[in-house]
């Protein structure tokens, strides 16, 4: 009896060559479309995201070149003329000059005493094994949940009884105090990911535990110490809380308490542009320092899932 049906290939031999037609094509991934939905997604909120953050900053340095009249008048409109008279008006006559210098020494110092400080501690917490490295450890931790307004009237005291109120110097240690817990976290975290051979063999040719430090394992750390350095120069550069408490002396203020005095200094006559010409004066260094070390922030962040 015949049939139509066609006899099934037989397997190719062993040792016998495979050509195309014994070779059946992959299957499609069933995923393609789901992915290429969720990459649109993902996508538009990302374009969403960044318009969000990206047009308030516009706006504000858009305003910065406006007069008082067009602000109220046309808020969304761009300025009819470059009034600069704005920023040279906030630069000396609300004496942001002065604020912006405060600002400087604080942050400036506060942020290489906490650098110094945190990554000493950091290192020893990482490699070197004690009683007591774990408590210690486990402290700077506890230091980052305590609430900073729980110790506004102690620390005052503290701080006036040490006779360091309405002091620059006094103002940079409380910024160290306050910036150490999360740069010890960060940084001990980070030292734990670099390679200790190398500095097993520092040892080996005869060099000292702070020689190995200074010398192999902080240039190694240096991603680390910039992406730290970012997140404490901005919380310490946007700091209003503890200056409002502990220096209330009109000659030492700094960025935060200018822009604000310069807010209600006038009550609803109040200077509009030169306001936001301060307000970006104090904006640009923080985005200045962000996207030149763009880069290194990445770096360090990652650094600990590639490793």
């Amino acid at each position: 009896m015949k049939t139509t049906e066609t006899p099934a290939p037989l397997p190719a031999e062993s040792g016998a060559p495979i050509t195309k037609t014994d070779v059946r094509p992959p299957a499609p991934p069933n995923g393609k479309k789901e992915g290429t939905v969720l990459n649109v997604f993902s996508h538009g909120v990302l374009v969403i995201w960044a318009f969000m953050v990206v047009m308030p900053l516009l706006w504000a340095v858009m305003t910065s070149f406006k007069d008082d009249r067009s602000i109220f008048s046309s808020p969304w409109s761009l300025p009819d003329s470059l009034h600069f008279d704005n920023w040279s008006r906030a630069w000396t006559q609300a004496n942001m000059s002065d604020y912006f210098l405060n600002t400087v020494l604080v942050v400036g110092g506060s942020l290489i005493g906490t650098l110094v400080l945190g990554s000493m501690a950091a290192y020893v917490l990482a490699r070197f094994d004690f009683p007591g490295n774990r408590f210690i450890y486990y402290l700077f931790i506890g230091g980052m949940s305590f609430p900073i307004m729980l110790a506004l009237v102690p620390l005052f005291y503290v701080v006036n009884n040490m006779g360091l109120l309405n002091t620059i110097h006094g103002l940079i240690l409380v910024y160290i105090a306050y910036s150490l817990p999360f740069t010890v976290f960060f940084l001990t975290a980070f030292f734990r990911t670099l390679p200790t051979s190398i500095a097993e063999a520092a040892f080996v040719d005869g060099a000292s535990h702070s020689r190995t430090f200074l010398q192999i394992m902080l240039p190694m750390a240096k991603p680390g110490l910039i992406s730290v350095g970012i997140f404490n120069f901005l919380g310490q550069w946007n700091q209003y809380m503890l200056p409002t408490v502990l220096n209330t002396d009109p000659d030492k203020r700094v960025l935060t308490q200018g822009l604000v005095q310069l807010a209600v200094s006038q009550g609803y006559k109040g200077d509009w542009s030169g306001l936001f010409a301060g307000l970006v004066m104090a904006m640009l260094p923080v985005l200045a320092a962000y996207i030149i070390f763009q880069r290194q922030v990445v770096q360090g962040l990652t650094a600990g899932a590639l490793k």
